[in-house]
C-alpha cells in the first residue's frame, strides 16, 4: 500500500510552476495522492484540469479544508511548486509548520534544505515527523567523477531533451517508458530532477543539486546501475533544461554521463519565450537539434510537441511541419501516444525488433 500525500501548489496547479504537482497528479508509484492545495482551483477534480479525465484527486482550498473533507489526516505533504530560484517564500514557512503539527511528514524539492534550518529541525522533532530534502546531495567524498563505466553499457539509452525547461521531457519520458514496458520491452527510466524522484523512480539524481564537477558522474553511476540490477532491454534518461538555455548546464551533463546514442527532443510550438526567462526567445527547434547533435554526436530520432496554448488542428499541423521539415517521426504524447516514437527507436536500434518479436511469440 502506497502512503497516502497531499500537494501544496497554491496559486499554481496547471502552471510551469506548478509541474511538480502537476506530474504528480499524473503519475505517482510511491505515494497515493489524495488531493491538491491550491485556493484559486479549489472544488475541481485534477485529473480532468490536467489531462481532461477525473481521477479522483480533488483540489482543496486549505490544508484545514483537505482535513476535514478527507475526513483523516494525509501521512505526506508534498510541496510541489517549482519556483525558478528554488527557494521556499517566507509566507509559505507557516504552511509547512501546519503539516507538521497535524503529524505529516514534509517531502521537499527545493533547493532549501528543510533538515538545515533549525527550526523546522525543532518543529518536526516536536511533532515525531520526517523531512525528506530530495534534492540535497550526498556528502562530496560519497560522489564519484565521470569514471569511464558507461562505456560498458551496451544497452541502448535514449534521452528526452528539448528547448526549454518545463516543457514536458519527464512526462514524455514517464509516458514512453511505459509504453515500452506495455509492447513487452524491459525499458529501465532514469530520473534527474525532483519530481520524478518524488514520483517513485528507482534510479536518478536531482542533478541540479550536484557540483558539476560530481553531476556527469552521478549520471553515470544511475544509468550503470539501472543496467547492472535490470539488464533491461532500453534505458530512457530524462532531460533537464536545454542545451542552448543561458541558465543551466544540466543538458550537458546528462549527454556527458549518460552517452545516449539516440534523442528525443521535446518542443512548444506556441511558446515564445523561455518559461522562467521571458525577457530571452524561445530557440528555434532546427538550432536546438543542430546544438544538441553536435554536440552528443548522436541522433536526434523524434520530436515530441508540448500542446500548450494549441487547439487539435495546430497539433496536427506541428506534427506534419516537423515530419515534412525534419524527416523524423513527431507526435504529441499525451494526444496521440508513443507508437512513433517506440518505431523510431527501434528504427535505430534494429537488434529491439529481435525481442519485439520474441514478445509476440509468447
Amino acid at each position: 500500500m502506497r502512503e497516502t500525500a497531499i500537494i501544496y501548489c497554491e496559486g499554481n496547479f496547471g502552471t510551469m510552476d506548478g509541474k511538480t504537482a502537476n506530474g504528480l497528479v499524473r503519475n505517482s508509484k510511491k505515494y497515493q495522492i489524495v488531493g491538491v492545495i491550491d485556493s484559486k482551483k479549489a472544488g475541481i477534480d485534477a485529473g480532468e484540469y490536467i489531462e481532461g479525465q477525473k481521477n479522483g484527486i480533488l483540489v482543496f482550498s486549505s490544508l484545514v479544508h483537505a482535513i476535514k473533507l478527507l475526513g483523516k489526516v494525509p501521512e505526506h505533504f508534498i510541496y510541489g511548486i517549482a519556483p525558478a530560484d528554488a527557494f521556499l517564500k517566507e509566507d509559505e514557512r507557516a504552511i509547512i509548520f501546519e503539516a507538521m503539527e497535524q503529524g505529516m511528514n514534509i517531502v521537499n524539492p527545493l533547493q532549501q534544505f528543510f533538515t538545515d534550518d533549525e527550526d523546522f529541525v525543532k518543529s518536526a522533532a516536536e511533532n515525531n515527523v520526517q523531512m525528506l530534502d530530495i534534492r540535497k546531495p550526498p556528502e562530496k567524498e560519497d560522489m564519484g567523477i565521470f569514471s569511464g563505466q558507461i562505456f560498458n553499457v551496451p544497452t541502448p539509452v535514449v534521452a528526452v531533451l528539448g528547448t526549454d525547461g518545463a516543457i514536458g521531457k519527464r512526462t514524455t519520458s514517464v509516458l514512453l517508458v511505459k509504453a515500452l514496458i506495455d509492447q513487452g520491452y524491459n525499458a529501465a527510466f532514469v530520473a534527474t530532477g525532483q519530481t520524478g524522484l518524488i514520483q517513485g523512480a528507482k534510479y536518478g539524481v536531482a542533478i541540479d543539486a550536484i557540483p558539476f564537477q560530481f553531476m556527469i558522474g552521478e549520471i553515470e553511476k544511475e544509468v550503470v546501475k539501472a543496467y547492472e540490477n535490470e539488464h533491461p532491454d532500453i534505458i530512457v534518461i530524462e532531460g533537464q533544461g536545454a542545451m542552448s538555455h543561458p541558465a543551466y548546464i544540466s543538458s550537458c551533463g546528462i549527454i556527458r554521463g549518460a552517452r545516449p546514442g539516440a534523442i528525443i527532443v521535446q518542443h512548444a510550438p506556441k511558446r515564445e519565450n523561455l518559461g522562467d526567462f521571458d525577457f530571452m526567445k524561445m530557440p528555434k527547434l532546427e538550432d536546438e537539434i543542430e546544438l544538441i547533435e553536435m554536440f552528443s554526436k548522436s541522433q536526434v530520432i523524434a520530436i515530441t510537441i508540448n500542446h500548450e496554448n494549441m487547439s487539435d488542428n495546430e497539433i496536427d499541423a506541428a506534427v506534419a511541419e516537423y515530419e515534412q521539415q525534419f524527416k523524423i517521426p513527431a507526435t504529441d504524447v499525451l494526444k496521440h501516444g508513443c507508437d512513433k516514437l517506440i518505431a523510431s527507436i527501434v528504427e535505430r536500434y534494429p537488434e529491439l525488433s529481435k525481442k519485439a518479436n520474441q514478445v509476440t511469440v509468447e
